[in-house]
């Protein structure tokens, strides 16, 4: 059985490679650029609605943590995310090959660290086996073919 800590880790990892696939175009190739970074935005955007939508949920309910903890500093980090997202997006758009993905490269690395070391493992702790084999399975079934 594939925990939650394994799957998302996996998909960091999925997520990583993508995003450092976009840096080495980014600046020769402003199409391919744009096709990896659609890549990459839906791809995090997809596990970050799988975190806000199945696990968190499922970990507040079992730890009580519902309005303070962890998850919400997750999902504040998500916002931040996805305005860096947005900027990186608009200025593809606008033919800018900048610099800004240091911004949200420091955040990721950091939230992403927080998650493996820390979220991830202790929502395996915290449900049972079953529910973490479901939650896995759910968010496999969400994957498309071609991820």
């Amino acid at each position: 059985m594939q925990t939650v800590n394994q799957f998302m880790g996996a998909d960091h990892d999925r997520l990583d490679d993508i995003f450092r696939r976009f840096q080495d175009v980014r600046k020769k190739d402003l199409s391919g650029a744009m096709d990896l970074f659609r890549a990459f935005r839906s791809g995090l955007l997809r596990h970050i609605r799988w975190e806000e939508d199945l696990l968190f949920p499922s970990f507040e309910k079992e730890t009580g943590m519902a309005l303070s903890g962890p998850t919400q500093v997750m999902r504040m980090e998500h916002r931040e995310i996805k305005l860096d997202l947005e900027k990186i997006g608009a200025d593809l758009l606008n033919g800018n090959s900048g610099q800004w993905e240091t911004p949200l490269l420091d955040v990721l690395s950091d939230h992403n660290n927080k998650e493996e070391a820390v979220l991830y493992p202790w929502i395996d702790r915290s449900l049972t086996a079953e529910e973490v084999e479901s939650l896995v399975l759910l968010m496999k079934a969400d994957v498309p073919k071609s991820a």
